[in-house]
């Protein structure tokens, strides 16, 4: 009886699908805001520096992140390719993280230390001279664009509010740090950061 009283009344049937869902959604998601696994660092992990700072909002900016994911799911054909899964403690500082599941390029999650710098440069200003298949865009005006390293200190105050432990000293050099460099630059320094940390974890 109490079953058809729910289905003839689309309202209270609404209601109760709203309830379940919001119940099972809770179940799942509030334990992850008290695993360490998901809040806290990987051990040995050290904020970006300024000019990576910089070069992750340009990857942002030029919407990088569409192409590309930053996450390494554990599935052997995965790893094999890209290395060790991607783990919640890379991404904590993060504001917003780069995880996703579109590839239209590779995986950048570990592209950290495999190539070199003139490899990236060469790369950013012209794909197909390294990766003949490549559709990626070209990315030259970056070699020209200089980083405003006025606002650079106030991005990492921002991020140290948000949890990031920078220190008073690493924001007051921090327009020292990135003055004179290129956008092209910073994004080559942020690339080569990338997952790092984690191969010194294991």
């Amino acid at each position: 009886m109490s079953h058809e009283i729910v289905e003839k009344n689309i309202g209270l049937m609404v209601v109760l699908i709203v309830l379940v869902i919001s119940v099972a959604g809770l179940v799942q998601i509030v334990p992850l805001f008290y695993l360490n696994s998901t809040t806290q660092p990987i051990e040995g992990m050290e904020p970006r520096s300024a000019l990576e700072i910089e070069g992750r909002d340009i990857y942002v900016r030029e919407g990088c992140y569409a192409c590309h994911s930053q996450m390494i799911r554990p599935f052997r054909a995965e790893t094999e390719r890209y290395g060790h899964y991607s783990v919640a403690g890379e991404s904590v500082w993060d504001h917003p993280f780069q995880w996703g599941s579109k590839r239209t390029g590779p995986d950048l999650a570990r592209v950290g230390g495999r190539y070199s710098d003139d490899w990236h440069r060469l790369h950013l200003i012209d794909p197909r001279a390294v990766v003949p298949e490549s559709n990626m865009p070209a990315y030259a005006f970056l070699e020209r664009a200089m980083i405003k390293s006025d606002v650079t200190p106030r991005k990492m105050r921002a991020l140290q509010r948000l949890g990031t432990p920078y220190t008073d000293e690493q924001i007051a050099g921090a327009a020292a740090a990135v003055e004179g460099k290129t956008e092209m630059d910073a994004l080559i320094a942020y690339l080569q950061g990338l997952g790092t940390t984690l191969a010194h974890w294991r």
